[in-house]
């Protein structure tokens, strides 16, 4: 039975997880999408003792897994719409997720600036509600804060007509590297998980689905590499893409496939982190127009969002509109002192939300429709999960495996694990992690730095933090195959400054030609670089 995380940095040799891809006959469990929701199920299945494999047709977190606001958060906006319930569970596995992790995940201050006299008693009482549902999973009380408090507290802000402000504590972290932290330690525990390696068929027997097809997406056009492998239970956790994977259990049954799930893009712009110098965010609840503000120090900037636009398509690399842009530097310039120009932004950045759509909804504005998450069965048994929020991916998990157990699919299961199980990389206990607001070094590595300190090239700095040693870690223990997996997710170079992550890539890619033999796909990666460094106009 599993136990706790190795204590070593395990090597992810490719040539070596694929020969145990085509030796593996049959599982328990197969998980398709290595995303959030995804690793989570693998990891509680592995932890309970199935046998797992996890296949991802990208990257981990390639997704809207690495495009989140960074926020763990209970969800003070669906407190607002009465959703008591996904406000209290959320609460509770912030909890939990800071404590697992807390290398990556750690508490953040918001203030909200008040430029009206009502809005501090009537936000400030909805957030001592906010405190009370969380109630031992607290992480700070709520307190009201005069016009110079705010000002100490929140450098930056706008200052101008502020009557004070209400701050409460909500939580925030590096979403691709948890990701990683979890596709690591299911790894650590004995699931087999494969990245770059898409499932392009679902198998059936007797009229119900049996396992999956897939193939090998890094092999040679000219020699391709797939399989089969057979399972008890697969699971379809591909995020905004789960309708691809229904359409090929549908296909088997001669069957059309309606929509499970309705995009919605949320846009974010960085900017410098002299536009917010602060280690608190701001918030505004209610814009003009009735949308959120976040200005969110992260990573020694300062992310600027979001937006709620409803989209047809599930592009991998969505683009964000020009009123979106927009949107986001005209109400930035009510709430800080020095108002960001399309100049400042140093990096454009865009993720789709998987939102459920109701059986009976056709369309319309997707601030309506359910960010709570959503299991369905297929009458052939595919398991398909989809919606929520990373905040709540280990409580997702442990439903779907309910779910999977009442369906009959999987046996009586062990108690679930994953609430009180460290990541790969945690700090021991009395350890303090540096802030998630401070510029990017060895401190997003954990109890693991000193590994990486010990490879070539450590004191080789490539950016930001990047050091030559830590794309040699990425190559060797983080499953990294390309220029992108690195800039983008290993580190959060492109997410932070794309231009610096343009000139960084050619020093990546020789060193990943050193390590793996390939360029990582330099020039695909400068051409991403530049489209996150464009702002729409």
């Amino acid at each position: 039975m599993p136990s706790s995380p190795a204590p070593f940095s395990a090597p992810t040799d490719r040539a070596r997880l694929l020969q145990s891809l085509e030796a593996l006959h049959e599982v328990d469990l197969i998980v398709i999408g290595g995303g959030a929701s995804g690793l989570g199920v693998a990891l509680d299945a592995r932890l309970r003792g199935l046998s797992v494999l996890l296949l991802e047709s990208h990257d981990f977190a390639g997704g809207t897994s690495s495009r989140a606001t960074k926020l763990v958060h209970g969800g003070v906006r669906y407190l607002a719409q009465g959703d008591i319930s996904l406000v209290r569970e959320a609460l509770h596995e912030r909890r939990a997720l800071l404590n697992n992790a807390p290398h990556l995940a750690q508490p953040l201050a918001f203030i909200m600036p008040a430029y009206r006299p009502w809005e501090i008693p009537f936000y400030g009482a909805g957030l001592k509600i906010y405190d009370a549902l969380a109630g031992a999973a607290s992480l700070g009380r709520t307190e009201w804060l005069g016009r110079a408090g705010t000002a100490r507290q929140l450098p930056g802000v706008n200052t101008d007509h502020l009557f004070g402000s209400v701050k409460y504590w909500d939580g925030q972290f590096d979403d691709a590297r948890l990701a990683l932290a979890l596709a690591r330690t299911a790894a650590a525990q004995g699931a087999l998980v494969l990245n770059y390696c898409p499932v392009v068929d679902i198998l059936h027997q007797d009229g119900r689905v049996s396992g999956v097809c897939w193939r090998d997406a890094l092999a040679p056009d000219d020699v391709p590499r797939g399989g089969q492998v057979r399972a008890r239970c697969v699971v379809n956790a591909t995020g905004v893409w789960v309708d691809d994977v229904r359409r090929l259990d549908d296909a088997a049954r001669g069957q059309g496939t309606s929509a499970m799930v309705a995009p919605s893009q949320g846009v974010h712009l960085v900017v410098d982190r002299s536009f917010l110098p602060s280690r608190n965010a701001l918030l505004v609840p209610h814009t003009r127009d009735g949308r959120v503000l976040f200005a969110v120090p992260w990573l020694g900037h300062v992310i600027l969002g979001t937006t709620d636009t409803p989209r047809r398509d599930t592009a991998r690399e969505p683009r964000a509109l020009p009123e979106e842009a927009a949107f986001i530097l005209n109400e930035s310039a009510h709430v800080l002192a020095r108002a960001p120009a399309a100049s400042d932004v140093l990096s454009v950045w865009v993720g789709l939300r998987p939102l459920v759509r109701p059986d009976d909804q056709a369309g319309g504005n997707t601030k309506s429709i359910s960010r709570e998450h959503t299991v369905r069965i297929s009458p052939s048994g595919l398991v398909t999960v989809t919606g929520g929020k990373w905040t709540t991916y280990r409580s997702m998990a442990e439903d779907v495996l309910h779910q999977c157990v009442q369906a009959g699919h999987l046996g009586i299961l062990p108690k679930c694990r994953t609430a009180h199980f460290p990541l790969v990389g945690a700090p021991g206990a009395g350890a303090v992690p540096t802030s998630l607001t401070a510029l990017p070094g060895l401190h997003c590595y954990g109890d693991e730095a000193g590994t990486v300190q010990g490879l070539p090239g450590h004191d080789v700095d490539l950016g930001l933090g990047l050091t030559e040693a830590m794309v040699r870690f990425a190559a060797r223990h983080e499953y990294a195959r390309s220029v992108e997996d690195v800039l983008a997710r290993r580190h959060r170079m492109l997410f932070l400054n794309a231009s610096l992550a343009r000139r960084s890539a050619p020093a990546v890619s020789r060193i990943l030609q050193d390590e793996i033999g390939t360029d990582g796909q330099l020039k695909t990666f400068l051409a991403l670089a530049d489209q996150y460094g464009q702002v729409p106009a």
